[in-house]
């Protein structure tokens, strides 16, 4: 399994995780839940209406926070918009739930990938772990 495979099982296994972005010289945080591995890339999902797509367009670096079974995950870098439809469709069969308010034709469904990822499994117990993709 490679790293962006394992980074993604891990947030499947989480089933939540925490995105920041900047707002300014002000931090933001907010639960997520969407995370696919496609193609290679890890990608979220959220909407363009929404902040955090007009957070991501001005400053593009992230970070996202998982914890699970006393591991935690962070995975920082960019996150870079991709409107293929293809993507959008993946995403929403993976959480059918979104279909009630997104769609792959919408002007709202947004896609983002991590390019230039770091991340890092780490826990109390042994020593951080970090992989790149």
């Amino acid at each position: 399994m490679n790293a962006v495979e394992r980074v993604g099982r891990f947030l499947d296994e989480a089933g939540t995780y925490y995105l920041a972005t900047a707002e300014g010289d002000q931090p933001r945080v907010r639960p997520f839940g969407t995370a696919l591995v496609w193609d290679g890339r890890l990608y979220i999902q959220t909407g363009k209406v929404k902040d955090v797509s007009k957070q991501l367009a001005a400053n593009p670096k992230a970070e996202i926070c998982a914890f699970h079974n006393g591991v935690w995950l962070r995975v920082a870098g960019e996150l870079i918009n991709d409107d293929s439809r293809e993507v959008k469709v993946a995403m929403l069969e993976k959480f059918p739930s979104l279909k009630a308010m997104y769609s792959p034709d919408d002007d709202n469904t947004q896609v983002l990938y991590f390019r230039s990822a770091a991340a890092t499994f780490a826990s109390f117990t042994s020593a951080p772990e970090q992989l790149a993709f």
